[in-house]
């Protein structure tokens, strides 16, 4: 019986995939890909050649439905996302889906992420983190959202591209100019960028110019850019004493 296979593959480094991920990748009758030239990138450096079937985001049901026929006729697949891990803001859910209503196995085959790559090094983030992906592009819902956001005790991750990062940036600012964000940009890549600042700080960093006198260099705003912002802060969050000084 065929069984399908979720891998999750590198961020930017390609040096960055378990050894359980390229053994499912050589085993496997199948690689299902979000983007085929993504993913050849990664079959190439490990000299890996299998059938690849494309299963884009844009037709994602119609292309679950191609690979649940190759798991009936008893193949083994295995689904990639163009980076990362599936079902995070990738294609992956629908697929995995489909074929667990069909009756076969959906194994996981655990790998990076940048929502756990960032929360690692940014030295905060508490108890429970909360994962919303890219933001809407319309600005009034961006908006919207991003104060329900602020709203929650919980600290947050978010994606963004580089055509809109600034914005995001400068609407946090506005609405809370003191939250702590870590930003991290083109992460486990040649031109890592990691900084952590308030958003206000951070957001100014991304509007200058280069050749400025800040003390910081500017943010290009170019790459992939993962975004983790504290949460609100309450009385569970002071020390000991100073709530004790509350209740007095």
């Amino acid at each position: 019986m065929g069984e399908l296979y979720i891998v999750g593959t590198p961020i930017g480094n390609l040096e960055d995939i378990t050894l359980r991920a390229l053994e499912t990748l050589k085993k496997v009758d199948y690689i299902a890909c979000e983007d085929t030239r993504q993913t050849l990138k990664l079959l190439s450096r490990y000299d890996i050649h299998k059938p690849l079937v494309s299963c884009h985001a844009n037709d994602e049901l119609k292309a679950s439905r191609k690979i649940v026929s190759l798991l009936a006729g008893g193949a083994s697949v295995a689904y990639c996302s163009d980076a990362g891990t599936p079902g995070l803001s990738d294609p992956g859910a629908v697929l995995a889906r489909e074929a667990r209503r069909e009756g076969y196995r959906v194994v996981p085959i655990p790998g990076p992420s940048a929502f756990a790559a960032l929360i690692s090094v940014a030295g905060f983030g508490g108890r429970s983190v909360l994962f919303d992906g890219f933001p809407s592009p319309k600005a009034s819902r961006r908006k919207t959202r991003l104060a329900e956001l602020l709203a929650r005790e919980e600290a947050f991750v978010l994606y963004e591209s580089p055509f809109r990062i600034a914005k995001l940036m400068r609407e946090l600012a506005n609405l809370a100019p003191e939250r702590e964000v870590c930003i991290g940009r083109e992460m486990t890549k040649l031109h890592e960028d990691i900084r952590t600042g308030k958003a206000s700080e951070l957001a100014v960093l991304f509007e200058a110019e280069s050749g400025t006198s800040l003390q910081e260099s500017p943010i290009p705003a170019r790459g992939e850019f993962a975004i983790l912002v504290s949460g609100r802060e309450t009385s569970a969050d002071l020390p000991e004493d100073e709530c004790s000084q509350d209740r007095g």
